[in-house]
Formats: structure tokens, sequence, C-alpha cells
């Protein structure tokens, strides 16, 4: 959320925001109802003001024995009484819509993000790593799963569903193996690691900018004010909602969770193997820092080196994406896309994804901390999937298959698995797993 006052000093900016990012909001409205809604609130205020005063003036009248002026602001009262009954409506009307206006409105985005209606207008910022030559004709992640028994699609459909799956075997090792490694990383690196809550109310999605445009991809639970997470980033986020917090050092949070997303308006889309799924697990890093664009640069910076040094770890090249207007969400200022080369797409893929937010998290959630001044400012707030099972398993997977249909372990990962296996090797061959 912005600040009124500044959306009203930069309110072509923001409506430019609005627009790049295909939300349907008017700013012009928006300030419309906001010059009602404080027209009321004055007159609202000022009535009130003369009522009580007219009671106060009652006890000391009826006191001096003056029973006419007694009787006449008895009328007064009654008079604004009415009065206030016909303005109170409206009122409340116009603060209501004000309010959902409020939360349509964008951040602002920055400066060296590029202009576009869709991902296909993101912009390639780096490559890292080398595509693979594999000098056979590789097998595509479904098939290397179903020739080492690592992924079952049909019994999940059968059991959930569309979009639903059973990792099993040593593919339950893989996806439980990258998160660790994540962990271990993050935790090195001075990530507070939580375990939190896969069902937050709407006040949670509302504060961290999920709702109210992304109602539709949230499962709910029926009959409860209960939303199923699509990332740990809300309930990280959340851990400080209210509260004034100390940013002398940025607070740094990660989590492995659960996650669930209905993705509506992906029919069709990616609807092979376990490139789209309802259900997965991902490792988040959330940073809360102090209001400054130098600190929170430096952040999205070191958040994003996270992820890349992960996937170097896995051994699996990638490519850095600055994503444009079109492509970013509502609460969004600066994000930075990684995709990783999937051999059987032929393509590099989006696997992690890292977000500044200024203070646009911290104001609907309402995290302060005091300036050296002591006065209290909204912090900042920034995002980083660090790692996303069973996604990160098609480019694993793919990118580190033999001809022989065994699969190469990358040497950070053997720690996590059965034997500190180096290879997975295909039935009947020697050392399965």
């Amino acid at each position: 959320m912005l600040d009124i006052k500044w959306i009203r000093e930069h309110q072509e900016q923001v409506q430019a925001a609005a627009n790049g990012k295909g939300i349907q909001v008017s700013v012009a409205e928006l300030l419309t109802l906001d010059n009602r809604r404080k027209q009321l609130l004055q007159e609202v205020e000022q009535l009130r003001q003369t009522r009580n005063q007219c009671s106060q003036d009652i006890g000391a009248l009826i006191h001096a024995g003056k029973s006419d002026q007694v009787e006449e602001n008895k009328r007064r009262v009654k008079e604004i009484n009415r009065q206030l009954d016909r303005l109170e409506a409206p009122q409340r009307e116009v603060e209501e819509q004000f309010q959902q206006l409020m939360l349509l409105v964008p951040n602002i985005v920055s400066p060296d993000t590029p202009r576009g209606r869709s991902d296909e207008d993101n912009v390639e910022l780096e490559r890292v790593g080398t595509v693979p030559d594999l000098g056979f004709e590789p097998r595509d992640h479904m098939a290397l799963g179903q020739l080492h028994s690592l992924i079952d699609v049909p019994r999940g459909v059968k059991t959930a569903g569309t979009r639903n799956y059973y990792l099993t075997g040593a593919g339950v090792t893989l996806h439980r193996a990258v998160q660790q490694l994540a962990v271990d990383l993050l935790t090195e690196r001075g990530f507070q690691l939580l375990d939190v809550p896969l069902m937050v109310r709407a006040e949670a999605m509302h504060s961290t900018g999920f709702f109210p445009l992304g109602v539709d991809q949230t499962y709910r639970i029926a009959g409860e004010d209960q939303w199923l997470v699509g990332t740990s980033e809300v309930p990280l986020v959340s851990y400080y909602s209210g509260e004034i917090v100390d940013v002398t050092d940025p607070i740094r949070l990660a989590a492995v969770s659960v996650c669930f997303r209905n993705e509506v308006g992906s029919a069709g889309r990616d609807v092979h193997g376990l490139y789209r799924v309802h259900q997965f697990a991902k490792v988040e890093q959330v940073v809360i820092c102090e209001a400054s664009l130098d600190a929170s640069e430096q952040m999205f910076q070191e958040i994003t080196r996270n992820a890349e040094d992960l996937l170097q770890q896995l051994e699996l090249p990638y490519r850095k994406m600055a994503v444009c207007t079109g492509d970013m969400s509502q609460k969004t200022y600066k994000q930075v896309d990684i995709e990783t080369w999937m051999p059987s797409r032929q393509a590099y893929g989006e696997t992690h994804s890292s977000s500044q937010l200024l203070d646009f998290q911290a104001r609907r959630s309402n995290i302060r901390y005091r300036d050296a001044n002591g006065k209290l400012q909204y912090a900042y707030t920034l995002n980083n999937t660090a790692v996303a099972s069973p996604r990160i398993l098609i480019p694993l997977l793919e990118n580190h298959q033999q001809e022989d249909g065994s699969i190469r372990i990358p040497e950070a990962l053997r720690q996590y698995m059965p034997h500190r296996a180096a290879f997975l090797r295909p039935p009947g061959q020697d050392g399965t797993i």
C-alpha cells in the first residue's frame, strides 16, 4: 500500500504503474473519493463537536434555571443527530469505496524495470553455466522418473485430481535433499529458520499484498477465514505484523513449507509433468530492512546471489531475467527471475524469483522501526525463492542424465543421499538405489 499523500503528489507515476501492470484502477477516482471522504469527515466531526458542546451546556443551563435555553439546546441536539444520521451512511460508503480502491493501487516500479506486457518482454541480464551437449537423445523428467520410479502422476491424479502427483523412492530423497541444501546454505549465511503456518487469515493475505487480486489463485478452507498459502512469504512477513522492529542489521528469515496454488487461468499451460502443479514445496527467503534504496538493493543482490549459489552447487546452467512491468505483481517494485535450462523444453524455465517491495507490504502489515532520529518509519521488505520443488527436479534430472539412463548426483547433494550415492541407476544396473 502506498501513502495517499504520496499518491496525490505522484498521481501520474502511480497511474502509469497501474497501467503497466494491467491493474484496472483510476487514481483520479481514488483522489476524488479521498476529497469527498475528507469533506464528509470534517462535516461529521464538526456536527459531533457542536452536539457535544450543546449536551455539555445543558447541565450548566439547568443549574442556572434557564429552562428555555435548555429546551433549545435539546432541540439542537436532536436536529444534529438527524443530520448525522443522514451523513454517516454516505460517509461509511465513501470510506469503503476509498479503501477498496486503495487495495488495488499497485507499487511503483524501479527506473531499471523493463516496460512490457508479458514474460515475452522480460530482458535477459546474464547467462551462467554451459548448456550441456548430451550427445544422445535425452529423456524428459517424466521418462526418467518412470525409469527410476521417482514420480507417479497417474496415481496422483487418481487420488487428488489434475496437476497432482506422488514422489516415490529416490524422488522423495532428491526432493528433500535440495531443500536441505538450501536450508543449510541460508542458515550458514545468517537466516533465521521458521516453521510457519500453512493456513492464514485473509487479513494476512491482504497485509502481504496477495489479496484482493490473488484471491482466485488461493485455496480457501470452506466455512472458515482460513486460506492455504502459496508461499511462506505470507507467514514470514506476517510474523512481525503490527510490530516495531530493530533493523540495525537486516532481519533475515527463511522457511521450508508446503505451498498450494489454484493455477486459475493456466488451463492447457505446462500440463506435462511437474512444471505447474497445485502442491509444491519452497524454501523462501524474506528480508526486512531499513527504508533505504541502497540497503534494499544490497539485500536484493544478496538474496539473488543465494539462489544463484544454490544453482551453481547443483551444477545447473541458468539465466537471469529482468521482469517487465506487465509480468510483475501488484506489490513488486523490482523483480529478477532466474530461469534454469530444461533440456526437454529446449528452453530455460523459471525456477527462482527475487523481489523488492519497498514499504508496500510493511505499510499494509504495519511493520515499523525507529530511524537514527527516533522517528518511526515503515520498513522495506524483500523476498526470494531459494528453491522450489518438484520443479527444480526437472532440470536436475534432465541435465545430469547419462546415456545409459543413470542420473549423476551433483557433489553438493551427495551428503543428503543414501550411501552418499554419486549416481541414480536404472533397475538392473549395479548400484541401483
